[in-house]
C-alpha cells in the first residue's frame, strides 16, 4: 500500500464526511476500510484493494452512496453528486453549469449541503491527450465559473462544501 493514495483516500473521506463526523480522522479511517473491503468482497478481481487510489470509480460511488444514506437521515443537510464523466460534454461551461444547477435546485431548501464533483479534470483531458496550456486554462475557467455559480445559486446563510475530485 502507498502511502500517498492511503492519505489522500483518507483526505477525501474526512472532507466528504465532515460535516457528518466533525473532522474524526478515526472515523475517516474505519470508513475508508469499510469501503475498501466492501469492494473486495464485490469485486474478486480487484487486485489490491488497499492500493485503491481515491480517484478508482468505485471508491467514489461507494464513498457518495454511503454519504447520501447519511444525509438522507438529517433532513437538514443535503447531498449531490455530479460526475462530469457521465456527461457526454462534461467539459464544456455550458454543460458543466447545466449539471450543478440541477444539483443546487435540489439542495436549495437545505441549510447544509455538500455537492461532490468528481472526474472533471477527467472530462477536460480524456485519454492519452496532453495538457495543452489551452486544455488547462479551460479547466481552470470552468472550476472558477462551478465555484462562483455555487456561491452565486445557493441562499443567503446556508453553508455548502463543494467538493473536487
Amino acid at each position: 500500500m502507498t502511502r500517498s493514495a492511503h492519505l489522500r483516500r483518507l483526505h477525501f473521506l474526512n472532507a466528504l464526511f465532515a460535516p457528518l463526523t466533525g473532522h474524526d480522522l478515526y472515523l475517516a479511517e474505519q470508513l475508508d476500510a469499510a469501503i475498501r473491503a466492501g469492494l473486495a468482497e464485490n469485486d474478486p478481481a480487484l487486485p489490491d484493494a488497499t492500493a485503491l487510489e481515491p480517484e478508482h470509480a468505485g471508491f467514489v460511488a461507494a464513498a457518495a452512496q454511503l454519504f447520501g444514506r447519511l444525509c438522507e437521515q438529517r433532513a437538514s443537510h443535503g447531498f449531490f453528486h455530479w460526475d462530469a464523466a457521465q456527461a457526454d460534454a462534461g467539459a464544456s461551461p455550458l454543460f458543466a453549469r447545466a449539471g450543478l444547477m440541477q444539483g443546487l435546485k435540489a439542495l436549495a431548501s437545505c441549510q447544509e449541503a455538500t455537492v461532490l464533483v468528481t472526474n472533471l479534470r477527467a472530462a477536460h483531458c480524456a485519454g492519452n491527450r496532453r495538457w495543452s496550456p489551452k486544455r488547462q486554462r479551460e479547466y481552470h475557467e470552468t472550476l472558477s465559473l462551478l465555484r462562483e455559480l455555487t456561491a452565486a445559486r445557493t441562499r443567503r446563510g446556508a453553508n455548502v462544501n463543494l467538493l473536487f475530485l
